[in-house]
């Protein structure tokens, strides 16, 4: 039995009560007729899901506090799978991206979403969440902000993929145990690694066909820099992008990320914005 099923089985059995946990709002819907659902962010209690009574209405209680990018500290009742919200501060300002880069905090909130577990501690990457958003709030579209944004982008998702279990391999060949060379490209293979690419061979050999369709080339100079979490270079950021949306896409499934349009999207409007 994973951890998580763990959790949500001793979570079923007792009441938990959460004082004051540091916590984001994921995602909201409507609930009944004033309540709300709300999906958070904790870092020891990591995806946890609380219905929040009486906010919404002519007079909502915590008033445009419950949103997205608005560090909070809350208190809540676990009983079953879902808790009750019983106390919400906010821990700080919210944070304000950007209209024009907001599509990327909703990105890293949807692959949250659908990756992490409810009732699965994460210390490390509530961190990591926190301050990606932190530094996407400081970007300036009237500036050269693409290329900040992917390194923020890039980096969060590495670490999310390594919270999960699913870090990559980046300093040697999965076959041979050879160290990765600068010089040499390899064919990266999302449940295994990194595989040295001859010209004269097939790599794909004695690989699943699934496994195969999903391998993408990538260099060793790339894998390197990502070992360093080098993100400078241009040709490293190209390759770290198709690498990581690979990967990503692996454990997500087909069903596409709503967020990724929106990011499309706003990358167009940037790139008119661009003199």
């Amino acid at each position: 039995m994973t951890s998580a099923l763990c959790a949500v089985s001793v979570i079923k059995m007792t009441n938990l009560r959460v004082l004051l946990q540091p916590a984001y709002v994921l995602h909201q819907h409507a609930y009944r007729d004033t309540s709300a659902i709300l999906e958070l962010f904790t870092p020891e209690q990591g995806r946890v899901g609380v219905i929040a009574k009486g906010v919404r209405g002519s007079k909502p209680r915590w008033r445009g506090l419950l949103q997205n990018f608005q560090p909070l500290l809350v208190s809540f009742n676990q009983r079953g799978e879902l808790g009750l919200l019983t106390e919400a501060e906010a821990q700080g300002g919210a944070l304000r991206i950007n209209p024009h880069l907001i599509a990327s905090g909703f990105y890293l909130n949807e692959i949250l979403l659908r990756l992490l577990q409810r009732h699965d501690a994460q210390l490390e990457l509530f961190g990591w969440y926190d301050i990606a958003l932190r530094e996407l709030a400081v970007l300036d579209v009237a500036e050269d902000a693409q290329v900040e944004l992917e390194v923020i982008l890039r980096r969060f998702e590495i670490r999310l993929l390594t919270a999960l279990g699913y870090g990559l391999v980046l300093d040697h060949d999965v076959r041979s145990a050879t160290p990765i060379q600068a010089g040499q490209e390899y064919i990266y293979f999302p449940e295994q690694g990194p595989v040295l690419f001859i010209d004269d061979s097939d790599p794909t050999k004695n690989t699943k066909n699934n496994e195969a369709r999903i391998a993408i080339k990538i260099s060793g100079h790339t894998l390197l820099a990502l070992q360093k979490n080098d993100l400078s270079a241009a040709p490293v950021r190209r390759q770290a992008k198709r690498l990581l949306r690979t990967m990503l896409g692996h454990y997500l499934g087909p069903k596409p990320l709503q967020s990724r349009q929106l990011l499309q999207q706003s990358a167009r409007l940037a790139q008119r914005m661009t003199p």
